[in-house]
């Protein structure tokens, strides 16, 4: 599974790459203004330090502005992918960009339905909300279960990957995993969260206490 950082920024997107864990990056608009920053300024930052897909959103809500709004922001990187939401204005400008060379998220899915329409549209990406989803009461890792189902139903021929999107906390990410998702996309704080364990802690420091009783150094002669 691949791991996108959700974030807007670019100092902690950096930090993150550097592991070489991180495969690219989602931002929404209220991610960009966060960082209270130029929204082109920011992109193109992003785009520079991460080599996989970089999802930037349209503002706009009606056909013929969201593929203006894609176009521009496809020329600001090779590695932007246009964020539309799951409307039939967004299905429609899903195609027109797709069909244009250009890579499309279609993001705010909530249902299987809505995912079915994002692959016949061409999507390169469907972003399913999960957290959103479990905070009106729903199981959003169903919804990842089904979309994942009925995708593989089509040998390869609904091409879109599952993004994993609102990810609240680690067990988002291993129930993702454990059911086939492609992508999840993952706040940093989420994502440093994964590799801690009180047991790896404490078995750090053992070693390292038995260590120094000996007195000695690796690299010291």
């Amino acid at each position: 599974m691949k791991f996108f950082v959700d974030s807007a920024d670019v100092a902690e997107i950096r930090e993150l790459a550097d592991t070489g864990l991180v495969d690219g990056v989602t931002t929404n608009p209220s991610l960009v203004a966060k960082s209270g920053r130029d929204f082109f300024e920011v992109l193109r930052e992003i785009c520079a330090v991460v080599a996989g897909p970089v999802s930037a959103e349209v503002t706009a809500t009606a056909v013929d502005d969201m593929i203006a709004e894609g176009r521009r922001l496809a020329q600001v990187a090779p590695n932007v992918a246009v964020k539309v939401p799951l409307t039939w204005d967004g299905l429609k400008a899903c195609r027109a960009l797709t069909q244009a060379g250009t890579k499309v998220n279609v993001t705010l899915c909530f249902s299987a339905a809505q995912a079915i329409l994002a692959a016949k549209a061409g999507a390169a990406f469907v972003s399913p909300f999960v957290g959103r989803l479990d905070d009106i009461g729903h199981d959003g890792m169903q919804l990842i279960r089904d979309i994942v189902a009925i995708y593989r139903n089509y040998d390869g021929a609904m091409r879109t990957e599952v993004l994993v999107a609102s990810v609240r906390h680690p067990l988002h990410v291993i129930e993702a995993a454990k059911i086939g998702a492609d992508v999840c996309t993952i706040p940093p704080a989420i994502l440093r969260q994964l590799v801690k364990h009180a047991l790896t802690d404490k078995g750090l420091d053992a070693f390292l206490a038995d260590w120094k009783k000996t007195g000695q150094s690796i690299v010291a002669g």
